[in-house]
Order: C-alpha cells, then structure tokens, then sequence
C-alpha cells in the first residue's frame, strides 16, 4: 500500500507541475484543433467545433501538415522503412534475406487492420503537428496474436526525463468502467469492483498505468527488465498488474525542445498563433463591412415613418403622406465608405501565406524545375529544398518513426513472429540494426547523386580533351551503381558485382579471342598471298645444269 501512494504522489506531482501547460494546449487547439480541444473543458457529444471562430484556415493549414506527416514518411503505397546495419553492404545473402524478411513481416503486422496503426499515427500526426508532441503505446494486444497501437490524449499524459535526457518515467490516466477491469484484469481488480459490477457495470474509476525504469521501481518484486510496467487503482488504492518490460512501450517523439522543460513545443503552431488570432479578428471587420456594404444601415425621420422599416424584397413601408420631402428623403441609407473593404482583404491573404509559411506548407513539395535548367541549377534547387525541409523531416524521422520501428521490432522479436532466435545469421548476432526511412527529404539527398554523376562526367568529357589519360580517374561503374541505387531503382533490376564483374571478365576474353582470331586470318592471308606469288613466279634453282 505504501508504494501504491508513493507511486500516486509521483503521478500527481508530474500532472500538477505539468498543469499551466494545459491552458495554452487549449488556446491553440481552440485555434488551430478544435476536436482536441478538451484540455481544461468538458465536451458534450455533437457539440459544435469551432463555433467561435471566423474562418477556417488555420484549421486546414494544420490539418494539411498533418495530413502530409502520414502521406510522406510513411505512404501504405511503398516500403517506408529498410532494417539495415551499419556493415549491411558487407553482409552475405543469408544476413540480408534474413533482414528483409523481418521487414516484409513487421510492414505486413503494422499494417494489418487489428493493430490500428493507422488510427493511431494519423491521431499522433495532427497531434505532433498542433502540439510538437503525441504519447503513442505500442504493444501486444490482449489476445497477444497480434500488435496494437494506441495515440492517448496528452492531458492524460505526463513523463519525466531520466540523467541523459530520454523520456524515462511515463503515467497515463485512464477512467475505465468497472466491466471494462473485469474484462481485462479479471480477479485482480480490487473487492469493490467486483461488488459494484452487478449493480453499476458502468460505475467509472480512476485508474492509472505507469511504466518506470527498473532504478525507480520500489516494489517487492524482483525484476531483470529495463522497464517495470504497473497498473493500480487510485480509487481503492489497489495493484493490479506488475510486469517487467524490455522496452518503454510509450513513444513519445519531440518536435522542439527546450532546455529545462521535457515537454516540447510546435514551431507551426508557436509561430502561427498571432496570425491566426488575427485573422480572425480581421475576418469578423471584414465580414461586417461587406454586409454593412451590401445591407447598409438605414437614416430615417422618426416623425415621418407610419410602419417598420422594411428592407428586404418586396417590402413596403409606410410614411406620413403630409411628410414635405424637400426636407429630405423620408428613408435613405447611410452613407459609407467601403474603399478600404479591398486593403482589408489583400492583408488577410498575407496573413494566409504567413500561417502557411510557419506551417511548411511552401517547403514540403519538391521544387518543380523552372523551364530549361542545366544540372547545376537543378542541383541548387535540391540543396535549397534540403535545407528548407531538414527542420521538418529530420526530428519525424529520428525520434518517431525511428522508436516506432524499434518497439515494434523487439516486440515482435520476443514474441517469435520473426522466426527463431536460433535462425539468426550468424553475422547479424549482437549486431546493432537500424532502420532507413523513405522521405521526400531522402529521396532528395539520393537523387542529388544523379546531378553530381551529370556533372562529373561533363567535367570529365572536357578534362579528357586536354589529357585523354584522365579518362581512368572515375570508377564510372562504381558511380553508377551508386546513383541507380540513390534514384531508386529495384536491387533485382541490376547484376550483382560479381555478376557484373564475370560478364565484363568474359567480354574481354571473347574481344581477346577475336583480336587473335583476325591476327591468324591476317597471317594466313599473307602467306597465302606469298604462296600464289611464287607458284606464278618459279625462280631458277641453283646446280651445274644452270646457264
């Protein structure tokens, strides 16, 4: 029971010192997420999304970058993601089908429809995109024949970093009704639940899961894991699983951080917000200008009007027929001066093009090539390109796709769905894998070998007029096989370099044989042509008979 509260004071202690953050995620769902905009109110079911706001644009251009986060580093169209090692070139063909394999069968368990993956990176994306932060939970799920993802809201997230700054300690709050801990921890729940599942199957508890690293475990079990993974009920006080893990089964990528805080933030939305206030602020004056412009307000002589002042179609209104209209007309609109309505709309859509600059909505998308262009300007647009996306793509790739694929690896490796520890290649035993993502920035970075190889070999080509010797200071193989790799051109497409080796090898031999052959035709047809000389030409032989 002591631990179970010294463990509840730890859970309360990260979510009250992570509180004051609560109220700025709110300001900018509200802003630019309304669905995720549950961090200090209570949402009814069919209450409606952003009735406060005045246009929609922040909300698309955050629901673009989140949309594309999923589309471009990891499309369902293509292999996403390689399982190499940092010698995989080096590996024998057992080693590297081995790999290949486990990638095939991790993409196919990550994919597969019961693991919701999708659900949860497509929660996850718009929640790194709003909030520079998602909590993702990988794991087994409860029949344990499969995976199971899960993107949990973050005001119900809270974590602290361990010595070296990694994401350490993790606790989750839950409100699970008492059929739900029944259904999942059966006899474990504590006395109370059992006695009120009959009576209020729907009774709600609060409940709490945290996954501490083995240094911070004070239980009486003893474990040999990294991780401690526990499950208690705040309500009763009570423990109801205690498991060790291999791995924290969180993933919690960071977009930008700062130091001193664990929590990050999004560049998108920090630098958006004040545009996206506003603007809409600047479409409420507009949109009351123009329909001042188009309905203006009526002037009328409060003496003269028998009736209500009817404006809309084929309406009438009644006026003091004793009324001397030299004095004026009896109802006239009031005069306005609408000639700022168009400055007023130019610096809205400036506004559009900042928030969609601080969203990187101008710099995801590969620069289309400007009419003719030589290889040079093609290759400074990429590097342009690299630099404008590397903010973006770099810290997707590294902290969440990377912790993703790794979780998902180990569990799966544990579990036995890639094949029998004894199965394992000899040369991939104790080595360390990593993975290799696709991405419009990577593609990039490969392709970029494409315009050094056209401009090596325009340089060569003017080098080789000058001093044919220089012809030999490019492998020309070597480059290509490196930049048909880079541009992504299927292994099985090309020859292995043995292979390719032999066939060169027996190319030579064959040209060897034929220069042979035609130094042997050419020495038959000399002495060919010798011998009908002489049989034409008979000389005198030499003896006494001779005159």
């Amino acid at each position: 029971m002591a631990y179970i509260d010294e463990l509840i004071e730890q859970g309360d202690h990260l979510f009250d010192k992570r509180s004051g953050l609560l109220s700025l995620w709110q300001t900018i769902a509200d802003n630019f997420y309304p669905e995720r905009a549950d961090f200090t109110t209570v949402r009814n079911i069919g209450e409606e999304f952003a009735s406060n706001l005045m246009t929609s644009y922040p909300i698309i251009a955050r629901r673009d970058l989140g949309n594309a986060i999923g589309s471009m580093l990891r499309p369902t169209s293509k292999a996403w993601f390689h399982v190499r090692t940092h010698n995989y070139d080096q590996l024998g063909t057992e080693a590297k089908g081995w790999l290949q394999s486990a990638e095939e069968r991790m993409r196919h368990a990550m994919h597969d429809r019961r693991s919701q993956f999708a659900r949860a990176t497509k929660e996850g994306d718009h929640d790194f995109a709003t909030f520079g932060q998602c909590a993702i939970q990988a794991s087994m799920n409860k029949e344990g024949n499969g995976l199971l993802y899960r993107c949990w809201h973050l005001r119900d997230v809270a974590w602290a970093e361990d010595a070296e700054g990694m994401v350490g300690t993790v606790h989750r709050r839950w409100k699970p009704s008492a059929r739900e801990l029944v259904t999942l921890f059966g006899d474990k729940v504590h006395d109370k639940v059992k006695t009120v599942l009959a009576k209020e199957p729907f009774k709600e508890y609060n409940v709490r899961h945290c996954i501490i690293p083995l240094d911070s475990y004070r239980g009486l079990k003893t474990f040999r894991t990294p991780f401690v993974s526990l499950y208690f009920d705040v309500d009763n006080k009570h423990l109801m699983e205690e498991v060790g893990l291999m791995s924290q089964e969180y993933t919690i990528p960071r977009w930008q951080t700062v130091s001193g805080s664990q929590y990050a933030y999004s560049p998108a939305t920090v630098a958006a917000l004040p545009d996206s206030r506003l603007i809409q602020a600047m479409t409420r004056v507009l949109l009351n200008a123009g329909e001042k412009a188009v309905n203006p307000p009526m002037l009328a002589v409060q003496e003269a009007i028998r009736s209500d002042i009817s404006i809309y179609a084929g309406g009438i209104t009644w006026v003091d027929a004793e009324y001397d209209e030299r004095l004026g007309e009896v109802l006239r609109p009031l005069t306005q001066d609408t000639h700022a309505i168009p400055l007023g709309i130019d610096m809205a859509d400036r506004l559009r093009g900042m928030i969609s600059e601080a969203f990187f909505l101008n710099k995801i998308a590969l620069p289309q090539p400007a009419g003719e262009m030589t290889a040079y300007e093609v290759g400074q647009r990429v590097q342009e390109y690299i630099r404008q996306a590397l903010p973006l793509f770099e810290p997707m790739e590294i902290d969440y796709n990377g912790p993703l694929c790794d979780k998902t690896f180990e569990i799966m490796l544990r579990a036995g769905a890639l094949g029998s520890p004894l199965d394992l290649p000899k040369e991939l035993q104790g080595a360390e894998l990593i993975f290799q993502f696709e991405s419009p920035l990577h593609d990039a970075i490969e392709r970029e070998k494409g315009q050094r190889f056209l401009e090596a070999k325009s340089m060569l080509a003017d080098a080789v007029a000058l001093d044919p010797n220089t012809v030999d200071i490019i492998d020309a193989s070597a480059a290509l096989r490196d930049v048909l790799e880079g541009i992504g051109v299927p292994a099985k497409w090309t020859r292995s370099e043995e292979v390719a080796k032999g066939l060169a090898d027996k190319r030579a031999q064959q040209q060897q044989n034929a220069e042979l052959l035609q130094q042997l035709q050419q020495s038959a047809d000399i002495a060919g042509t010798l011998g009908t000389a002489s049989a034409g030409n008979p000389q005198p032989s030499a003896g006494f008979g001779a005159a």
